[in-house]
């Protein structure tokens, strides 16, 4: 114990805070009015040999312990003395996933993480992770030029940047379709070439492809398609097979049968006063 209280008061004198094995803390203040420094913990972004990582080797500078006023804007300005940055992107937890990534929407994207978070940070050049390395601090989040928005200021411009913009809007719809139907169209393509031939081994595959065609997803189409089974369901029904079916049928026999003679009725009444009498 005595040791260990004794390792901790040189770290405080000599003013280093502890960071985890192979980490670098990096003092950060949100103002100059605060006096606690948060740190942040960053290391070159390394992966084991064989695998494939979406971010690129020696440029990448992966950070911990983000907090949440801290956007990717205030990262990139914080770390923009260390070199040239190419992009920076804010993640809820580490990106072990070895497939390339589709590109982020302004507008179809999750909602935020309330917490803190982990951020790689892509330099032009190498140089730049080994300057981020060595970096002391602290480092000002919000400063006079670059105020970081809070409390209702910052909900306000939360919700504004909520609505989206319509055209804008449009356009990216209008791509996103684009590139689907384009990549449909090759995978239908790659199948029909494909269809019947053999693989090395001699087997064909089989697909859903057939001779009839697949009925069209139009809004007639799919009425015909209920005409059809409410049709078919009413030759399945029972007729008369309850009581109060049979009850029911009479009933509405009778009713006819009385509609029919006051209807008849009326006639012989017009026709009485129509007929004249004429002797020649």
């Amino acid at each position: 114990m005595v040791a260990r209280r004794r390792k901790r008061a040189a770290q405080e004198s000599e003013g280093s805070a502890p960071s985890p094995p192979g980490y670098s803390a990096v003092p950060i203040k949100f103002s100059e009015k605060q006096q606690a420094c948060h740190y942040l913990y960053v290391r070159e972004h390394r992966v084991r040999e064989g695998i494939q990582s979406t971010w690129p080797q020696k440029r990448t500078l992966f950070v911990l312990n983000v907090p949440p006023y801290c956007t990717e804007e205030c990262l990139s300005r914080l770390l923009s003395p260390c070199g040239a940055i190419q992009s920076v992107e804010l993640q809820e937890k580490p990106d072990l996933a070895e497939s390339p990534k589709e590109p982020k929407s302004k507008f179809f994207h999750p909602k935020p993480v309330p917490g803190f978070q982990v951020a790689y940070v892509v330099f032009q050049k190498p140089g730049g992770v080994l300057a981020a390395l060595s970096l002391k601090g602290p480092l000002l989040v919000s400063t006079e030029s670059h105020p970081v928005k809070t409390g209702v200021h910052k909900w306000i411009s939360d919700y504004a940047d909520s609505v989206p913009d319509p055209e804008a809007l449009r356009v990216e719809v209008d791509v996103f379709m684009e590139a689907y139907d384009q990549k449909i169209a090759e995978e239908e393509a790659k199948a029909k070439e494909e269809e019947g031939v053999p693989d090395a081994e001699g087997w064909v595959k089989v697909t859903r492809r057939g001779r009839r065609p697949v009925l069209p997803r139009t809004e007639a189409a799919s009425l015909r398609v209920l005409e059809r089974e409410k049709r078919k369901r009413a030759r399945k029904e029972l007729l008369n097979f309850y009581a109060w079916q049979h009850r029911e049928t009479k009933m509405e026999h009778l009713a006819q049968l009385r509609k029919k003679f006051e209807e008849d009725k009326q006639r012989i009444e017009l026709m009485r006063a129509q007929r004249k009498f004429r002797p020649y």
